[in-house]
């Protein structure tokens, strides 16, 4: 199924991050369909209903309730269904362990969370028109941190 549109999902606890994640995304002059959830399990729970719309891009907050991005991020790569979706870890944690970790477990770029709503929206149309079929081609730790 072909889509004109780039299908986003962001996965955060924190309200006013999935808020300035929507507001950014709507300023934007990329054609988006942008859905929020707020923690791990209640994105698991989508992705593995029959028929969901599966994201083109996943952003995974790593610091949530119930279920983390890190148990998240395991459970989609062990899942051959989930093979095309590119995930953005996108958090506020810059701790080398994190991204080396989430690195390892193959997503396939990490984020630092910007302070600012300019930076945000520079930061998320970079990330949505990446050509992800090049950029994953031959994952890199050189390119997966996001320097902004």
């Amino acid at each position: 199924m072909d889509k004109d549109y780039i299908h986003i999902i962001l996965a955060d606890d924190d309200e006013d991050d999935r808020m300035l994640f929507t507001d950014a995304f709507e300023e934007m002059k990329i054609n988006t369909k942008v859905n929020t959830f707020n923690d791990g399990v209640e994105l698991m729970d989508y992705l593995n209903t029959p028929n969901a719309v599966l994201p083109n891009v996943l952003f995974l907050d790593l610091n949530m309730p119930k279920k983390n991005g890190i148990e998240c991020l395991n459970e989609i790569k062990k899942d051959d269904r989930f093979s095309d979706i590119a995930i953005a870890i996108f958090s506020t944690s810059s701790s080398e362990e994190h991204i080396e970790e989430t690195f390892v477990l193959g997503a396939n770029i990490y984020i630092k969370k910007p302070s600012d709503f300019t930076t945000l929206k520079k930061v998320l149309s970079d990330v949505v028109t990446i050509n992800w079929q090049y950029y994953t081609s031959g994952l890199n730790r050189d390119n997966f941190l996001l320097r902004l």
